[in-house]
């Protein structure tokens, strides 16, 4: 018989900070340059956060918008803002002012907090936002004020640093924080994750990260990306402590690694890709393991070598802003040991198998429907349904049933099944490149390359082509001084693959990344198209 009054409790990962401010109160739960809170002025801080925003007028489904990279305020705010029942939107600190314009207005947010390195993108559109009630200065270490509204500190000092009282508690499913898509096939959808999805999600990063009391967390992962993939609350959760990062930088990263006694962190391969890079990563000494979780493309064996030669234990996850963001984990399986390193890499780059608060994850047909044959040939959609979903699309219902047909999400990735039930994922639907009449994965075509032991980096794209309709084409990084040619690196790809996938052409330099470290193939392969759109004319 159910009594909810004694048996049943609202699921959110709100209530870790009260349970960790209870059983370690004197504890570091917070470090920031030469700051340190403890874990009892941690949740004073964020409740003086919590009834300033209630005196303010904010209410339960209020939005409240963090424009802010990973110092003290955000961590706050996942806390604060969702502990009275309103919605927290964390927007990407990279964005322009129109960009910035439309979130906040499609968000229907009514206040807005800003850091003042990012402000001035916001001020050039503060009387355009009609919705918004007030504005707060997030200041770091002193600034004036761009923006008409108090300043972050002084905002909190006026306020109780008790409990706050709200008159009506919260729902497990009603929304906790809204995360925007990063718009490279339109505009950015507003992707809604619930209390109680996000409390599972974070009890299963705690799980598949082994996070205990005694680790210590580097923010290197943007806390606006997916809420940190929940490692704001699941770090806090277990007692153990963050360690803020303004700037994502390589000697800053090492210099906290060490000084911190770091145990854990989580980046895209872009920012592994700079710590093996850097010229002091070979002095780095660790004081204890290190482990990292990364995602995104697949980590290249050149990366997952050199953060193993530093000393770290890389392990691959995949997932989608829908999903909040990690939903699979290439799981390690003691039988890898005696394989040798390339074969090591080469299994740890796959996305692996359904972590284990996600459990719902399949490859089918798409056309019927139908799972596809563990092969690792078989090419299909990734699919998936369970609490780690989104609840949908903020106001968007029509692209939400459309993510949500057949009674899965589908995710728009390609892949297949090896035989040990591991996923790998071959591409995304828009990247597969048709030749003719034959479909060839860019991801195929990558790790190849990615094999040429003078290529750091890769990106294939199609490319208009006379002849065949499209061809594949790539863009390499080299090594810091090395020189490959245009024509070794399609002689390699004949050489190690059937010779019709080898890429056309080649071009070398950087690539486009988004802020969360991920290459745009579709700023390449439309810069290819526009070409041809341009002639044509």
């Amino acid at each position: 018989m159910c009594r909810p009054e004694v048996n049943r409790d609202i699921l959110s990962p709100v209530s870790f900070l009260n349970r960790s401010a209870g059983v370690y109160p004197d504890k570091i739960a917070v470090v920031y340059g030469d700051r340190r809170f403890t874990y009892r002025q941690f949740q004073s801080r964020v409740h003086q956060l919590a009834n300033a925003l209630l005196a303010r007028g904010i209410e339960r489904g209020d939005k409240v918008v963090f424009v802010c990279p990973n110092t003290p305020p955000m961590l706050e705010a996942h806390f604060a803002i969702p502990m009275i029942g309103a919605v927290l939107v964390c927007v990407n600190t990279q964005l322009s002012s129109r960009e910035y314009r439309y979130i906040i207005d499609h968000s229907d947010a009514k206040a807005v907090f800003v850091d003042n390195e990012f402000a001035a993108q916001l001020q050039a559109i503060a009387e355009e936002l009609e919705k918004v009630s007030f504005f707060i200065n997030i200041c770091d270490g002193g600034c004036t004020l761009l923006l008409k509204g108090a300043e972050y500190e002084s905002f909190l000092a006026g306020a109780p640093a008790t409990t706050p009282e709200i008159a009506e508690t919260w729902d497990e499913n009603s929304v906790i924080a809204i995360n925007y898509t990063s718009g490279t096939t339109g505009r950015p959808k507003g992707v809604m994750y619930s209390h109680r999805a996000t409390c599972l999600q974070t009890l299963g990063e705690i799980i598949e990260a082994a996070l205990r009391p005694n680790s210590i967390y580097l923010w290197t992962l943007p806390m606006f990306h997916c809420n940190g993939w929940s490692f704001p609350w699941a770090v806090t959760a277990v007692g153990a402590t963050h360690v803020c990062l303004r700037h994502c930088m390589p000697k800053e990263i090492f210099h906290l690694i060490e000084r911190e006694n770091v145990s854990h962190l989580c980046a895209s391969p872009n920012v592994l890709l700079m710590m093996i890079c850097f010229p002091g990563a070979t002095a780095v000494k660790l004081h204890r393991p290190l482990q990292v979780l990364t995602a995104g493309a697949s980590p290249s064996p050149v990366i997952i070598k050199g953060m193993e030669d530093i000393g770290a234990d890389v392990t691959h996850v995949y997932g989608l802003t829908e999903l909040h963001g990690p939903y699979s984990i290439c799981a390690w399986q003691a039988p890898w040991v005696e394989l040798d390193p390339e074969s090591v890499s080469r299994m740890k780059a796959r996305q692996g198998v359904a972590s284990i608060t996600s459990l719902h994850l399949a490859v089918i047909d798409p056309e019927t429907m139908q799972p596809v044959p563990h092969d690792g040939r078989t090419m299909g959609e990734v699919v998936m349904r369970g609490h780690n979903v989104m609840l949908g699309y903020y106001k968007d219902k029509e692209a939400t049933d459309f993510a949500f047909r057949d009674g899965w999400f589908h995710s728009g990735d390609l892949g297949v099944l090896h035989p040990d039930g591991y996923l790998q994922i071959t591409d995304r639907a828009g990247d597969v490149i048709i030749r003719g009449g034959d479909k060839i994965s860019s991801i195929e075509i990558e790790e190849i390359i990615y094999q040429h032991p003078d290529v750091l980096e890769v990106a294939v794209v199609s490319t208009p082509d006379p002849v065949w309709g499209e061809v594949p084409k790539a863009f390499v990084v080299p090594k810091r001084g090395r020189t490959p040619t245009a024509e070794e690196i399609i002689e390699f790809c004949r050489s190690h693959h059937a010779q019709f996938k080898a890429p056309k052409t080649v071009e070398f330099g950087q690539l486009p990344k988004t802020a969360t470290g991920k290459t745009i193939k579709a700023k390449l392969r439309n810069r290819e198209w526009l070409g041809l759109e341009r002639k044509v004319s």
